[in-house]
């Protein structure tokens, strides 16, 4: 259910839609970060591995 906004509907949703879009974009952000952050950690324990078994 919308709320009547009148005059100001176009300026609220356009600032709920601009919010939705930056935190949609930093969850992206920190997930993607996340991923690579867990792959350079991978790589890292594998070489470690390798040093101390091989």
């Amino acid at each position: 259910m919308m709320p009547d906004l009148g005059a100001y509907a176009v300026e609220v949703t356009l600032a709920w839609l601009g919010s939705l879009a930056l935190l949609g974009g930093l969850i992206a952000w920190v997930w993607l970060r996340g991923r690579r952050v867990r792959a350079e950690l991978d790589q890292i324990e594998n070489r470690s591995e390798r040093k101390r078994h091989g």
